[in-house]
């Protein structure tokens, strides 16, 4: 599912037209992303729990070529989906 089709799903369900929902989508990820940038937790009640994480640098390798790569130091952004998530996930995948 694209950023698009959840556009359309939100505007036709509040009523929203689709350029006010694309806004809003565009703050919430924005404000995601801006805490993220400024080592804070983003917890979603019942949805997840984005955060980041340190990564130490290291040896790795091009698995193309085999030619070893440095991977520096670097921080990487996480999700760690809720409960009530993973649960109406696999509810909906039994489903089926």
């Amino acid at each position: 599912m694209t950023k698009q089709e959840i556009v359309d799903i939100v505007s036709n369900a509040t009523g929203l037209t689709k350029v006010e929902t694309e806004i809003i989508m565009n703050g919430v990820m924005s404000t995601i992303v801006d805490s993220l940038a400024n080592n804070q937790k983003v917890e979603l009640r019942g949805f997840g729990t984005f955060g980041i994480k340190h990564r130490m640098p290291k040896k790795a390798r091009n698995p193309g070529t085999g030619e070893p790569v440095f991977l520096p130091e670097r921080f990487v952004p996480t999700f760690k989906p809720s409960k009530l998530m993973r649960s109406r996930v696999n509810d909906l995948i039994n489903k089926k």
